[in-house]
């Protein structure tokens, strides 16, 4: 059990228990190994009691087998107990004390084990360390595999897909959305996912496009939020604090979302109804001079065109106009104020 203050608990117990040779580095732990559910749920008293007696005769058999202290590995199972290494290494409970992996080879030369095949010397003198490394793919596979992470993914890949939905054709926040999205599911199929709280992530994203799509003045918007945040809290199914979102990330995420959101709806509400600036109507309120006296009808230059223009009055040319209106290729104009 290495380095110093690393922890055996748990499943932690029966792993140290089955090993040929036990050993703890100073100032860590070991212990509190009582039966729970997967899920952090109450187990029934009678399937509890079952599994516990279960798990106890594994424990003391392990014990049996390998030369330690089985009473100590009952307690650890029924009430939880906890020792230190030093604890551990006078209670039988490990083999041996080892300040590192050098210090620990160097005890265990030469101690006989019992294996399958009969027993066996073990052989650690000038040995050769061979240490195993994570692959580049195995570090960003357990980096995307924390629940805030995870979170984090689903939530840019939703923001991915309301830009997408904004911006049709922009493919580059679709994509990576869409990466984002994929990933985040890679990491909830390794995670104990409550799937009302992922359905109620959904929701928020729904409601965010729809802020985009719909002039709401931010109701859904705020909706977004609260469904994210609740979403959030809900989405891993246990009560292991380490495995929870961290609620920071979860109010940070949900209002910087909501904060452009908001953004894009004022942007995409702005556009529906401001006056077009563009084609035959954005000519609407522009400044022209007049270049053929407009009686009746005449010629008017306005934004770089010569347009045929009529008028409720005479106009003289080389007088300034604004244009009211756009009849097909005709324009109407008055004198400007």
């Amino acid at each position: 059990i290495y380095p110093v203050g690393a922890k055996a608990a748990s499943a932690g117990v029966y792993i140290t228990y089955s090993a040929h040779i036990a050993a703890m580095a100073p100032s860590t732990n070991i212990g509190a190994a009582h039966v729970v559910s997967g899920t952090g749920q109450a187990i029934d008293s009678t399937l509890l009691e079952k599994i516990m007696n279960d798990a106890v005769a594994s424990l003391q058999a392990m014990a049996e087998r390998n030369g330690r202290n089985s009473e100590w590995a009952e307690d650890a199972a029924r009430q939880s107990v906890s020792i230190t290494g030093k604890e551990a290494l006078e209670k039988n409970v490990v083999d041996f004390l080892a300040t590192d992996i050098d210090d620990l080879l160097k005890q265990i030369d030469g101690i006989e084990v019992n294996t399958v095949l009969g027993k066996m010397v073990v052989s650690t003198k000038n040995p050769t360390t061979i240490p195993i490394k994570e692959t580049l793919i195995q570090t960003i596979l357990e980096i995307i595999t924390s629940p805030n992470v995870a979170f984090i993914l689903f939530s840019l890949g939703g923001l991915g897909l309301v830009l997408e939905l904004y911006n049709p054709g922009s493919i580059l926040p679709g994509v990576v959305g869409g990466i984002c999205i994929i990933l985040a599911f890679y990491s909830f199929r390794t995670l104990p996912i409550n799937y009302a709280g992922l359905l109620l992530i959904i929701f928020a994203i729904i409601l965010f496009i729809l802020e985009v799509k719909i002039a709401s003045h931010g109701l859904l918007a705020i909706g977004g939020v609260v469904s994210i945040i609740i979403g959030g809290m809900m989405l891993i199914d246990t009560v292991d604090p380490s495995l929870q979102v961290s609620k920071s990330v979860i109010f940070i995420v949900a209002l910087l979302l909501a904060a452009f959101i908001v953004l894009a709806g004022t942007l995409a509400y702005r556009a529906r109804v401001s006056k077009p600036t563009t084609g035959v109507e954005g000519l609407v309120g522009e400044t022209g001079t007049v270049k053929e006296k407009i009686d009746g009808k005449g010629y008017v230059y306005v934004a770089g065109e010569l347009w045929e223009a009529s008028a409720d009055e005479p106009i003289d040319e080389g007088v300034e106009v604004t244009v009211m209106e756009v009849d097909n290729m005709k324009i109407k104009v008055k004198r400007k104020a």
